[in-house]
Parts: C-alpha cells; structure tokens; sequence
C-alpha cells in the first residue's frame, strides 16, 4: 500500500514538498485548515506550494520530552522563501556547534511507522543543504 503523509500539509511523490493555506486577501498563510484568516478575518484561501530550501531562522536544542521521544534534538522555524515553517532539523548533530543561524536546509522526508494494515507514514523535516 501507498505510503501516507503523516501531517496533511506534506505533498509526497517524486517532487515531495509543503502546502500551504494562503488568504486570498492579505497573504498570510498556514499549515492547518482555517475558516478564517488570523490577520485579516478574510474567509477565501488558496494552495501554494512552499519551497523546499530555506534558512534557519531561530532553532532551540530540546533536551527533555515526554517518555518515548528521543531527545536531544532541534527545534527551529525555518524560512522558506518568506514562510515560516515549524520543523526539526534532522541529519546533524543536535548542538549549537552544529546548528546555526542563517543555515540553509532543505526539506527531507523519512518513515515513522506503520499501523496495523502496514500502511507506513511519512514525517518531514529539514536537513543541512550541503
């Protein structure tokens, strides 16, 4: 059977990348599913496909989390050609001697599971774009 993303927002095949709910009126856009647009109250949306290169924006080293995670890793919010996107930065060691501001990274894509059926689900994150 055909692998799922594990978030809606990730578009897998050949060419795997995000998609994004952009307000027709003001621009902003957002990973989950609105009735409305948080900046300007606009009701009609958009799919734009976001870019898979960016920067590391802000990134934190996550050393605790609950029973099952394996820590340390990285959160950041990465760039990507003007859109915010949430992520872990995986493939590098999860140190500020190894993650830095302004890195460019590139969106990847890896196996997390399968369930019962043995359908597996896709996760994404970003990784150095060497």
């Amino acid at each position: 059977s055909e692998p799922i993303p594990f978030v809606n927002y990730l578009v897998l095949g050949d060419a795997p990348h995000l998609v994004a709910n952009e307000c027709t009126s003001c621009s902003a856009r957002f990973f989950d599913r609105r009735n409305a647009c948080a900046g300007c109250s606009g009701t009609d949306f958009q799919s734009v496909d976001i870019p898979t290169q960016g920067v590391v924006r802000t990134f934190t080293i996550v050393s605790f989390a609950a029973p099952g995670i394996e820590v340390p890793f990285v959160s950041a919010i990465v760039d990507c050609g003007g859109t915010s996107v949430r992520t872990n930065i995986v493939n590098i060691e999860a140190s500020a001697d190894h993650v830095k501001l302004g890195m460019p990274v590139k969106l990847t894509t890896f196996p997390i599971g399968k369930d019962e059926e043995g359908v597996e689900a896709i996760n994404f994150g970003f990784e150095p774009a060497a």
